[in-house]
């Protein structure tokens, strides 16, 4: 972690003003990965004649290219964690996996296939890099037991879903309209902007983010050095069994590049006013409700703590898994009305994305600031890093889970999705409290700081 536990830092809206460089750092990136997979699969399916040709795959064949890249781009995460706890630090390695990001973009937006699986494999790697160290250093701002640590995961998520809101409306429109391969060049160019600033950024992460193999502080010295704890192996465990929870989730979420997408250029009545919506415009609800969302969701939580009910971290994550698999149920109506009238109403997909986003808000952004509170200090990146490889394995599941449409029909499984979160959902919360014994607690404390500290609900912090 950092040494930001004894190191007084400028603040912004009561926050460090670190968090607000990599809130714009992880922003751009997101504009650039999301703009991509709004595009890809569209590029992938599309004929190959015409003003703006695609490839020409089928369904099966796109939705499986798509399964092992998102797998791998978040899988990438753990030798991406690996290299900076034990060679450049976080700080370092997200530079290097934003210039590498760059890279792909770039070589993207050239029309030959060997540019096209090159692109790719850079992308992977320049995400593995960037994306665990990038969340890691969000926990890093904060010395232990700070309560604004989740307000502050939840601010950095807003700045995800702020790129992704805006990716998907321009490079989608771009991609779709004026060619793929402007689209993918578009991304680059959003990469390129959060990599100058977070370099104009760096003198507000001086104390975050650093390589603790050369640290000056003994603690952290030790920590690097001496074996886990019993306590510290316990919550190991708690996290381990959580990222379970983690692969169903994004198993069934992900269907929104995937399968949900295709539903909405093939299958969904697009026409608005005499205008048809571009299909990967439908990629921008999910970053919409979460700008709109975000803060109230994170408002509820904090005011259900305060009153002494139960808002653990796993009780929400658990819950988010419930709610975003309830959304499918929308999906399954939409499929029935596909079936018996040759098209589906757009609303059904609002409300899938409306649920599915009030699911990720209870689970993706606990799960990254529940890995900062649990993980040793050694293996900080490296957990990091198991939780967004758990993420990929869950993008790869919702790849063959999207395959399997194509003889099970969409129906079957939206449906079966939809089942499956819930129930699998239900049977975690039975053991909810025997797993939360095994963080040793890690979050028992956080009530009594927000009534000492005179939390109030409606701070700037909040608000913006």
């Amino acid at each position: 972690m950092a040494n930001s536990n004894t190191i007084k830092q400028k603040e912004l809206f009561g926050h460090p003003v670190g968090l607000y460089v990599l809130f714009f750092t992880e922003m751009w990136e997101r504009f650039s990965y999301y703009g991509m997979r709004a595009i890809l699969v569209l590029y992938l399916v599309h004929v190959t004649t015409g003003d703006n040709p695609g490839l020409g795959w089928s369904n099966g064949d796109a939705l499986a290219l798509y399964g092992w890249y998102t797998m791998l781009v978040y899988v990438a995460s753990i030798p991406g964690g690996w290299i900076a706890d034990k060679l450049l630090g976080q700080k370092k390695s997200v530079l290097y996996g934003g210039i590498i990001l760059v890279a792909g973009h770039s070589i993207l937006a050239v029309e030959q296939m060997w540019a096209f699986y090159t692109g790719l494999g850079l992308i992977i790697a320049g995400v593995g890099m960037l994306k665990p160290n990038i969340s890691t250093m969000v926990g890093g701002l904060y010395k232990q037991g700070d309560i604004r640590r989740d307000k502050g995961f939840t601010i950095f998520y807003i700045g995800i879903n702020i790129g992704a809101f805006l990716s998907s409306l321009i490079v989608g429109y771009v991609g779709e309209v004026h060619g793929w391969h402007y689209g993918f060049g578009l991304a680059g160019i959003g990469m390129t902007l959060g990599l100058i600033q977070y370099v104009l950024g760096q003198k507000y992460l001086k104390h975050v983010g650093n390589f603790l193999g050369k640290s000056e502080n003994k603690e952290e010295k030790e920590a690097m050095n001496r074996p886990l704890t019993k306590v510290e192996k316990d919550r190991v465990i708690v996290l381990f069994i959580s990222f379970l929870l983690v692969i169903v989730f994004w198993g069934a979420f992900e269907q929104a590049g995937g399968l949900m997408n295709i539903y909405a250029m093939e299958n969904t009545n697009r026409m608005l006013f005499g205008w048809e919506v571009p299909a990967s415009w439908f990629q921008s609800l999910n970053a919409m409700f979460i700008i709109f969302l975000g803060t109230s969701v994170a408002l509820y939580w904090a005011k259900r703590k305060l009153k002494g009910k139960v808002a653990t971290s796993l009780f929400k994550m658990i819950i988010g898994l419930i709610i975003m698999g309830t959304g499918f149920f929308f999906m399954s109506a939409a499929s029935a009305q596909f079936e018996s009238t040759g098209a589906s109403a757009m609303y059904w997909l609002v409300l899938a994305y409306l649920f599915h986003t009030v699911g990720e808000l209870c689970i993706s952004p606990v799960a990254l600031s529940y890995i900062t509170k649990l993980a040793p200090v050694k293996y900080a990146s490296i957990m990091m890093g198991v939780y967004f490889a758990m993420t990929g394995f869950g993008n790869k599941l919702a790849g063959l889970l999207g395959e399997s449409a194509e003889g099970l029909g969409e129906f079957t499984v939206f449906t079966g999705i939809a089942v499956f979160c819930v129930i699998f959902g239900i049977l975690v919360l039975l053991f909810r409290k025997k797993l939360e014994s095994l963080t040793h607690g890690a979050e028992d404390n956080e009530r009594e700081m927000l009534e000492q500290e005179a939390y109030e609900l409606a701070d700037p912090a909040i608000n913006n």
